[in-house]
């Protein structure tokens, strides 16, 4: 069970999940009907999944929601693994902002990111939580706790001691490759199943420079997520040290990274690097462009035999699209979700 964060490289992370599933024939917890998400931002139900009512259990769910462990372990075994993804929210606030500038209330009114944090009161309203939950602490809420809580200690350290309770690795989106290389670890997967190409990322052009006095503002607007952000990144390198120790960790990150750059040579034009809309000739592969944002993607190498350019394709299919194949996969007999 992986809890996908928001706007944290968790698009990454699905598309290694949604890759295993589809390789080995393993059923995904799917949101129903035409939904994209597991009813987020409302706290998750298990109605909210497709075919739970037939299904025992599902062997993967990793799509969006507002982690409700009860309800979720109706839908997954007792046995389940559960991981997540994190980022520095400085940075994660500043791609909400450009991602979600015309959903937010809180960003729609303000002109800047800086100027949303000169004064986030100003902007910010309380009563509108379920269209402002990426404007504060919108990791801390997807974990399912409560983003405009005071951040006094004894709360906050309760708070991490159930989530380190129940997630046994949170991921780092600044340390992926090593975050990754720690996932592996832990499933004992293959070195290919856990290899992917960025996704869901935007131009450079899209990505706002936050000055120091900026960056020192969103800590302190979002101080749940720092807190949470700090704990588990010290927790990564401590297991990482604990169990693989630098110089293995190097070589295995190494390893992955030179994996990669043979697929980008095998699967991708360009040189391998990712286009903007535009230039994505195969409209499957074009994902969705929200907000300001303008997200990347790639385009495959022509004349790949079937066997390659299947692995190839799914390894830069966006999510949208690969969720909408696999749940065509596992529910034929349902309506194909509509992805325009």
């Amino acid at each position: 069970m992986f809890l996908k964060t928001h706007k944290t490289a968790s698009s990454t992370v699905l598309n290694i999940l949604y890759r295993f599933a589809e390789t080995h024939n393993l059923s995904v917890a799917l949101p129903a009907g035409r939904h994209v998400h597991l009813g987020y931002p409302w706290f998750f139900l298990a109605r909210y999944v497709e075919g739970v009512a037939s299904q025992q259990r599902f062997n993967i769910m990793c799509n969006h929601l507002r982690f409700n462990l009860p309800e979720v372990q109706k839908v997954m075994p007792n046995d389940t693994f559960y991981f997540s993804i994190l980022r520095n929210p400085v940075f994660q606030l500043e791609s909400s902002f450009i991602y979600y500038k015309t959903y937010a209330p809180a960003f729609q009114r303000a002109p800047s990111l800086d100027a949303f944090l000169a004064s986030p009161q100003t902007f910010y309203n309380d009563s509108h939580l379920l269209r402002n939950v990426y404007a504060k602490n919108n990791m801390w809420f997807d974990f399912g706790f409560n983003p405009n809580a005071p951040a006094e200690e004894g709360y906050v350290r309760a708070r991490i001691a159930e989530v380190e309770q129940r997630f046994q690795l949170v991921l780092i989106a600044e340390h992926l490759d090593e975050s990754l290389v720690l996932l592996r670890r832990r499933l004992r997967w293959a070195l290919d199943d856990v290899v992917a190409f960025r996704l869901n990322s935007r131009s450079a052009r899209s990505v706002t420079r936050l000055a120091p006095e900026t960056r020192e503002r969103a800590q302190r607007w979002c101080a749940l997520d720092w807190r949470l952000y700090q704990h588990f990144n010290r927790s990564l390198w401590g297991q990482l040290r604990a169990e693989l120790g630098p110089r293995r960790l190097r070589g295995e990150v190494a390893r992955l990274r030179a994996r990669r750059r043979e697929l980008a040579v095998l699967c991708l034009q360009d040189g391998g690097a990712p286009q903007n809309r535009t230039q994505i000739h195969d409209p499957g592969l074009r994902p969705y462009q929200p907000g300001a944002a303008d997200i990347l993607g790639y385009n495959l190498r022509p004349g790949l035999d079937n066997r390659t350019q299947r692995v190839c394709q799914r390894l830069v299919t966006p999510e949208l699209q690969y969720m909408a194949h696999l749940y065509s996969l596992q529910f034929p007999e349902k309506p194909p979700k509509n992805i325009p």
